[in-house]
């Protein structure tokens, strides 16, 4: 029996925001032993990207554990990697509520959530007490860091390196989010010259862990040439492709909400972008975004990604997802 399945219907009768704190309350606080044996053993399929051994090539998306409260549970249930964030310098609500959004009959969200987050320092300390307590993963954790709302576009780079120096010590991989579409003006830092002032500036700060960066789906082609041409020029490690969609095309008329897409409806555009960027360098891409079944993982494969991550699938599907995967 597939204990999600039974959960799931009520846990959709909830608001999905509110279904979303209940669920990663609940794994907070779940023992891993329960986890393991409720969804059995975690599958094997082990790759090795940026020096770094992956149990097998499915990830947790940034975006699920926003605070990094849950680590010990999503290895329990059979992740290869897991990343957490988006974390920003200074603690911050996000944006007003309601700000997330299920379409069932689509496999999609929209959200709106704004980089909520307890802030870098908090976390930090979170983690160096997980760390303590000798119940840190074997898996690798990703850190995914965000500019703070407040901060000024021009600031951008001191304020992604607060939260770098303070997380470096609990991340075995980083990544640039400048692709968010909910916070005001943070796409900009897509631009060229922008985003390698920010990998510079963490660069220069300490350069031994690998560092990506996570880029929209909605990037033109002269775009995604200028982003291939500085994961060259600044020696980033590899790309996360894609993050959420502002193309609600799908959405039915007069149910449409401001934010970004994610699930079923982003699946096509996201495996074209994984396919132009992994046809233009042999860096790793890291697969994100309308990955709802094994055949779409296969897909990523296909054109060249080296590992995948799941958040929307994971909420339609639960942790059959990441076997299923795994078994392609």
């Amino acid at each position: 029996m597939n204990l999600y399945e039974i959960l799931k219907p009520l846990l959709f009768r909830l608001d999905a925001e509110a279904a979303h704190h209940f669920a990663i309350g609940g794994l907070e606080t779940a023992p891993p032993f329960l986890l393991r044996a409720i969804f059995g053993d975690a599958p094997m399929l082990e790759r090795r990207v940026c020096g770094l051994k992956f149990r097998n090539p499915v990830g947790l998306a940034a975006g699920m554990d926003k605070n990094a409260v849950a680590l010990p549970a999503w290895e329990a249930m059979g992740f290869g990697f897991a990343e957490v964030g988006t974390l920003t310098a200074k603690a911050q609500p996000g944006n007003p509520q309601p700000r997330l959004f299920r379409y069932p009959e689509l496999q999609a969200l929209i959200n709106r959530m704004g980089f909520n987050n307890h802030g870098a320092d908090v976390v930090a300390a979170r983690l160096d007490r997980l760390k303590a307590s000798g119940r840190w993963p074997r898996i690798p954790v990703g850190i995914n860091l965000g500019k703070s709302k407040v901060t000024e576009l021009a600031d951008a780079p001191a304020d992604y390196l607060h939260s770098y120096r303070a997380l470096l010590p609990y991340g075995d991989y980083f990544v640039v989010n400048v692709s968010s579409p909910n916070t005001p003006g943070l796409r900009e830092l897509q631009d060229k010259d922008a985003l390698a002032g920010i990998v510079r500036t963490l660069r220069d700060h300490d350069a031994a862990k690998p560092l990506f960066v996570k880029i929209a789906p909605d990037l033109n082609p002269p775009q995604l040439d200028a982003i291939l041409a500085l994961v060259e020029s600044e020696n980033i490690s590899g790309l996360i492709a894609t993050n959420t969609t502002l193309d609600h095309s799908a959405i039915p008329q007069g149910r449409d909400e401001t934010g970004g897409l994610s699930g079923a409806p982003l699946r096509c555009r996201a495996n074209e972008v994984v396919r132009i960027l992994c046809a233009g360098t042999r860096r790793p891409v890291i697969a994100s975004g309308g990955i709802m079944s094994g055949e779409d993982a296969r897909a990523r494969f296909a054109a060249g990604a080296a590992l995948v991550q799941i958040y929307t699938g994971f909420v339609y599907r639960g942790p059959a997802l990441i076997r299923e995967i795994a078994r392609t």
